[in-house]
């Protein structure tokens, strides 16, 4: 069996209990917030590392202070870490954000990408896929749990509010 190479996105986010929003421009307040690993994200760097002859690595597009939390990562058996970061990222929308992090993917390759199904400070739950599209690459969502991985296919658990899938792909 090959080493499997999985890319999980990450994002550092304030953490939900400290947040107050600017009452005129209804945008989060983030001084003096401490800053989180988003938990979806974390629970997608945990199941990442449930996997048996994987190599993992975090990307996250962020400003430098994220390296803290991906130094977290490494402590907790992430095998890589990368951060994008450049002032001209700041404020930048899901679409961009997908953008930037698809091309560092891209020159980065993989076999697997884990994405948490949204930010807790954005809410949006567009990126993970928005990323896959750009990547032209095929994505299920709501994946609660890997089942299993070999060299000829993938099986993961979809959970929704009623309902849950088992499904199948092949690695190609």
């Amino acid at each position: 069996m090959k080493i499997m190479k999985i890319i999980v996105l990450v994002k550092q986010v304030p953490d939900s209990t400290e947040i107050r929003v600017d009452k005129v421009t209804g945008t989060l307040i983030r001084a003096g917030v401490p800053s989180i690993i988003n938990p979806d994200d974390l629970a997608g760097v945990e199941e990442a590392l449930k996997t048996t002859g994987a190599t993992v690595t975090v990307v996250s597009m962020g400003p430098p202070q994220a390296s803290g939390m991906l130094k977290e990562l490494y402590g907790r058996g992430v095998d890589e870490c990368v951060l994008i970061t450049d002032r001209a990222f700041a404020g930048a929308d899901t679409c961009a954000t997908s953008s930037t992090l698809a091309a560092a993917i891209e020159k980065l390759g993989y076999d697997l990408i884990i994405a948490g199904r949204q930010a807790i400070d954005g809410d949006t739950a567009q990126v993970g896929p928005q990323t896959a599209e750009r990547l032209d690459i095929p994505q299920v969502t709501y994946v609660d749990k890997i089942i299993d991985i070999n060299d000829e296919k993938i099986t993961v658990r979809k959970s929704l509010e009623e309902s849950e899938e088992i499904i199948n792909f092949h690695v190609y």
